[in-house]
């Protein structure tokens, strides 16, 4: 693990892509605003502050580890995130 802000900083980038891939599905499939779309969004929302928040707890023992499943936790959220957009991507082509 590098840095506490570089694992910030991938929690950002990470969820905010999913975020903005949602964006770009609802504009290229002329579906502003769909709910499916907005709950996606919600739960990345919700994983961003969760994640953040674990993150910032500074009261677990082991620091390293408690950051490293921090990292797993995301690429975890990240690949369930992707695999709903996939799935929205199919079922609305």
């Amino acid at each position: 693990m590098a840095s506490v802000r570089n694992l910030k900083r991938d929690i950002n980038n990470v969820l905010g892509d999913i975020i903005e891939a949602v964006y770009i599905w609802e504009i290229s499939t002329e579906n502003p605003n769909s709910k499916a779309g907005d709950k996606i969004i919600d739960k990345a929302i919700t994983t961003f502050d969760a994640l953040i928040e674990k993150v910032n707890d500074k009261t677990v023992e082991n620091r390293k580890a408690h950051l490293k499943d921090v990292n797993k936790e995301l690429e975890s959220q990240a690949n369930a995130l992707v695999e709903e957009l996939n799935k929205l991507s199919v079922s609305k082509a």
